[in-house]
């Protein structure tokens, strides 16, 4: 076992965005633990484990967690308890949800917990609930609907708008007791779903879409995305039309798991319960009648952290934040991408139309990616917008990032892909970001003298770009064919300025 001075140490040594704090999450299917580094208002996963020790499994039969399942737990706990120890990381959140809060002989794994270290907070089903829905909240600013977070023992249903969740309520509808409802047959098992749903009335009176929570959930979007061929691998944002989630839970009600396995990003384990869950979702839409699904990749755990933050912290931009911690190791800081996006929004042609954070998201990355080789620029750059994940970004915000850095190396038309997840008017203004951004580079290197020596502006339907006359060495055919490129693309006309 390391000192514990020389743990002290080696957290003093690490850098501010490494891996400083835990959450472990004992669940009803799974006992988990994610270590989190990065900026506090977009924390980066750094750990992610989990052992399927199913503690829910028995709770419908017999109300307790089987002796086998509480072994598995302590095997997995003492591991966590282990690897914390070993890192040094000294801010860990410890909780228990449905399983735990359920079952007769719940106290045992807390006990087991506490024996090794780890302070479990038993969340209600209220505080469950709750938590969740602020994971939503802090994925998705501005967000408002109702959240469902499915779990192993409990499905939460919470209602959220302007930031705050005023509303829940957590059934017992997990994934593990979904099974032997279902072999009393399918007309029982609707009534006793739509029974459990009374509790959830006053859900069908919110607005706005069903935020989806939850590996189930996200196995469910990864089978909708795999049928459709759709362009991006990560579920996270990704969106469904009310009518198509039912006509898809239909298909999946009757689904063969093993044929559902051999589909990319559905382990075994979310297979098996993935026909169940889908059976459940038709008559939850039918009784909310949501605008629509989201599905989210934060929830519970991310609610821990997110209800932490300072009210200032919550305010932060969460997809700006990530961009910062990605882009700064890459030689692209905030206060330089912020000079370059001034330089380049006389080309935009299109303030206020509240795409600003997304021109600003776009600078970043392609300043980070001219540090990459030019032959592995374009498609490791547009793999960074249209498959990393990232939070408080939209499917059509990605394309339009993708779009951005396609013309930042010279490649403005969309592809395909592209236009299938946006129009193509905000694909040309993306495209047209990175031409000014490529513009920019090409004059100086983007280098603060030269940004303040030269800069763009319209006038009467040209494009002019001025520079210096004390610096017209740095005009070369090269930023002249850019400028005339920049301007081709915007409609415009374009002259060189150097009086």
């Amino acid at each position: 076992m390391i000192p514990r001075k020389s743990r002290s140490s080696m957290a003093a040594s690490r850098s501010a965005h490494g891996p400083e704090r835990a959450v472990i999450d004992i669940g009803s299917n799974t006992v988990r633990m994610v270590i989190y580094g990065g900026p506090r208002r977009a924390p980066v996963v750094w750990l992610n484990e989990k052992v399927t020790a199913k503690l829910g499994r028995d709770l419908a039969e017999t109300g307790r967690i089987p002796e086998k399942a509480l072994d598995l737990a302590k095997r997995g706990l003492a591991r966590f308890a282990a690897i914390l120890e070993d890192i040094g990381i000294a801010r860990v959140n410890c909780v228990a949800t449905a399983a735990v809060r359920d079952a007769q002989n719940g106290d045992e794994v807390v006990a087991m917990a506490s024996a090794l270290g780890l302070d479990v907070q038993v969340l209600s089903g209220e505080e469950e609930a709750t938590t969740s829905a602020y994971g939503v909240i802090g994925a998705f600013p501005g967000a408002q609907g109702v959240v469902a977070d499915l779990g192993g023992g409990s499905l939460e249903l919470v209602a959220i708008g302007n930031g705050e969740a005023p509303q829940g309520v957590s059934l017992p509808l997990g994934t593990l007791r979904l099974p032997a409802l279902r072999e009393q047959g399918d007309a029982a098992f609707d009534a006793a779903v739509e029974a459990r749903l009374e509790q959830a009335g006053w859900a069908a009176h919110h607005s706005g879409p069903l935020y989806m929570v939850g590996g189930t959930w996200r196995a469910l979007a990864n089978f909708a995305m795999h049928k459709d061929n759709y362009p991006l691998t990560d579920p996270h944002a990704f969106h469904l039309a009310t009518r198509d989630a039912d006509r898809i839970a239909k298909k999946l009600a009757q689904t063969d798991p093993d044929t559902l396995r051999a589909i990319s990003g559905i382990s075994a384990s979310r297979a098996a319960g993935l026909p169940n869950a889908a059976a459940m979702l038709r008559p939850v839409l039918e009784k909310l009648q949501p605008d629509g699904l989201v599905f989210s990749s934060w929830g519970l755990r991310e609610g821990l952290l997110y209800r932490q933050l300072s009210p200032a912290e919550r305010k932060q931009d969460p997809l700006l934040a990530s961009l910062a911690h990605f882009t700064e190791p890459r030689g692209s800081l905030l206060t330089h991408a912020m000079q370059i996006a001034a330089w380049t929004a006389p080309a935009t042609g299109r303030a206020g139309n509240g795409n600003e954070r997304l021109r600003m998201a776009a600078t970043m990355m392609a300043m980070a990616a001219a540090r990459l080789e030019p032959n592995m620029r374009l498609d490791h750059c547009f793999d960074w917008a249209m498959h990393k994940r990232w939070i408080g970004l939209s499917h059509q915000g990605r394309a339009m990032i993708g779009a951005a850095l396609r013309g930042a190396c010279g490649k403005p038309e969309p592809t395909s892909p592209l236009y299938r997840l946006a129009d193509e008017d905000s694909l040309r203004e993306a495209a047209g970001w990175g031409l000014a951004i490529r513009l920019c580079r090409r004059i100086g290197a983007g280098s603060r003298s030269s940004l303040l020596t030269s800069r763009l502006r319209r006038e009467d339907g040209t494009l002019v770009l001025w520079v210096d006359p004390s610096r017209v060495q740095l005009i070369s055919y090269a930023v002249k064919k850019d400028l005339e490129n920049l301007a081709n693309w915007l409609d415009l006309d374009c002259r060189l300025d150097t009086n």
